[in-house]
């Protein structure tokens, strides 16, 4: 229960690092600049995320047994999930972000849970009650409320909600092949995040980015000193994401895929907090926004998991 609390709080902190990463002039000097960022700093994002994980795990010493999960069905596994989970999942995670805000787009992607608890009822034979069906239905109104909500400063509804999309469904489908995979005792949380992670960067870097000619930018923000501080803001954020990664798959190895994410969407609720304690954005905070956030966290917890359960 604790691993997914944690997750869900250190996920909090890397949206809002992230959100400021996506202000930055880089990201919104120009158009294209504004069009690549959700690709280029997904990338970097991962990528940082990886090296993190990769030294954790070296630290250990634990390096070894990474590579020998890699020759096994469930390291496969994973590498199937990373595709899932990294390249959609974050991508679409990043487009909410950048166009529906940090906080806001925290809340609207926080119907994972309930996607996930679905894919779970039919492919983990996971059973859902009638009333969990019903949240869910309940949770999408919410969603939908929150983006049609007249005080939020959206970018682009359109590629927002192409976000939660591609999000809710990457990060749903993910979650429940880990599962699967977690179920092997000798893949740990930690050797799964390193290769989640390495599997995203590398799929993002040899294809994603070549195709769009992403590259060029990528270099830019490297070798340029002024935009060496947007790097270090994403590496940052990547950094808490490998935590609240290690925290997410411990939870779903020890009660399963659809408890774990319900803990771990109180991100939403926390990037809110978050937002209003430390950047003083109070503009969020109204009746509509207020109603819709509750539902949103309330039926996505409640349609994840049994709600006695969660008492």
């Amino acid at each position: 229960m604790t691993s997914g609390i944690i997750a869900g709080i250190t996920w909090a902190l890397e949206t809002l690092i992230l959100g400021i990463a996506l202000k930055m002039t880089p990201f919104i000097s120009t158009q294209e600049a504004i069009t690549l960022a959700p690709f280029v700093s997904t990338f970097i994002h991962d990528g940082f995320s990886a090296i993190w994980a990769t030294l954790y795990n070296s630290l250990r010493g634990n390096e070894g047994e990474v590579k020998k999960i890699l020759k096994t069905s469930s390291g496969k596994f994973v590498i199937l999930a990373a595709i899932i989970g990294g390249p959609v999942g974050m991508t679409g995670y990043v487009l909410t972000v950048n166009n529906l805000g940090p906080s806001i787009g925290a809340v609207a992607s926080a119907i994972f849970p309930a996607v996930g608890a679905v894919l779970a009822y039919f492919f983990l034979k996971e059973k859902m009650q009638w009333y969990q069906w019903m949240f869910l239905f309940i949770t999408l109104l919410g969603v939908y409320g929150l983006g049609n909500s007249s005080s939020l400063n959206v970018r682009n509804l359109s590629l927002g909600l192409i976000g939660i999309i591609m999000c809710t469904f990457g990060w749903g489908i993910e979650a429940v092949i880990l599962a699967k995979s977690l179920k092997n005792d000798d893949v740990k949380d930690a050797y799964a995040l390193q290769i989640r992670q390495t599997t995203s960067a590398i799929v993002y870097g040899g294809i994603i980015l070549p195709i769009i000619n992403g590259w060029p930018v990528v270099i830019s923000l490297f070798t340029n000193a002024k935009t060496e501080e947007v790097v270090l803001v994403i590496a940052l954020a990547g950094l808490f994401a490998t935590i609240s990664y290690l925290f997410y798959y411990k939870a779903i190895s020890k009660i399963g895929p659809s408890k774990a994410m319900a803990l771990d969407v109180t991100y939403a609720a926390w990037a809110v907090i978050f937002t209003v304690l430390f950047f003083h954005d109070i503009h969020i905070v109204t009746k509509s926004t207020i109603v819709c956030t509750v539902v949103v966290l309330v039926c996505g917890i409640l349609s994840a998991a049994d709600y006695r359960e969660l008492i």
